[in-house]
């Protein structure tokens, strides 16, 4: 017998179909989840809407759809729907990011509408650690950014954000978003950095938070201090909090040709466990 399938856009309704979906992968789905433990699945609350595939009336994929399209536990079937929706709507989101194939297969669908993308980064390797590795050492200078130092981390966060996205956050509004964002990461205390005279040297965020997991991103080091080791040793003082006081387990994800960071985030404890894949527009 044929399975029915349907799509929609969720809302408050289908939270716990939503957070069910989420909890097949905890580490994987982290970035979506977050926001939905935060703001549910309405989108006026959630800032973005969550548009769900079913199959015989259980929600089997869905994707996020806000300022990043994200597809999640998506196969071939939903991928097509949620390209469907998405050229249907036109283009609004700043990137397509997710698990390597399903990304891989959206923008297949959707390159002929939406293309050429600014860049396309094919393979970024999830790395996953849910203890530290005894063979670094905590850089003890590392610490919680405070509410007062946001002036101080915040050249350091563009710097870091032009670096690896190849455009300014500042272009457009003048930096107001991110700003905003970089003090929400500051007032929850999930920022971190070594400072030293009044400058940044490293620095790194715990983004993504659910009570499963956590994801570590903006990890930066000042150009003049690169090849000290402060990526290391800085890392695993940010992994030590994430893993005491956020998550039981951290991830993050860094670009396939990145072979530095991700041999020293291995040293520090993390293991590759997936890719994800990244079209930014």
């Amino acid at each position: 017998m044929l399975s029915s399938v349907s799509s929609k856009v969720l809302d408050g309704t289908d939270l716990p179909s939503v957070l069910e979906l989420l909890d097949r992968d905890p580490v994987a789905n982290v970035f979506v989840a977050s926001r939905v433990h935060l703001a549910g699945a309405d989108p006026w609350r959630l800032g973005g809407e969550l548009w769900g595939y079913f199959e015989s009336g259980r929600l089997e994929s869905l994707c996020y759809a806000g300022a990043n399209l994200v597809p999640v536990e998506a196969g071939p079937e939903a991928i097509r729907s949620f390209a469907d929706r998405a050229r249907r709507q036109g283009r609004r989101c700043s990137s397509i990011v997710g698990p390597a194939d399903a990304a891989a297969n959206l923008w297949g669908l959707l390159e002929p509408a939406w293309g050429p993308a600014r860049d396309v980064r094919p393979s970024q390797p999830l790395m996953v650690a849910a203890r530290p590795s005894s063979a670094v050492a905590a850089d003890p200078l590392v610490r919680r950014v405070r509410r007062d130092e946001i002036d101080i981390v915040m050249p350091a966060c563009v710097a870091m954000f032009t670096e690896e996205v190849g455009v300014s956050p500042l272009v457009g509004d003048g930096g107001a978003l991110y700003r905003a964002r970089v003090a929400e990461l500051v007032n929850s205390g999930r920022a971190f950095a070594r400072i030293e005279d009044g400058r940044v040297v490293f620095k790194a965020e715990i983004g993504a938070v659910t009570p499963r997991a956590c994801q570590i991103q903006g990890v930066w080091v000042a150009p003049d201090r690169r090849g000290e080791g402060l990526s290391e040793t800085g890392m695993a003082a940010v992994l030590g909090y994430a893993l005491r006081e956020v998550a039981p387990v951290a991830s993050l994800y860094v670009n396939s040709y990145n072979l530095p960071a991700r041999a020293a985030y291995r040293r520090v404890g993390f293991a590759e466990t997936g890719a994800f894949m990244s079209v930014l527009f």
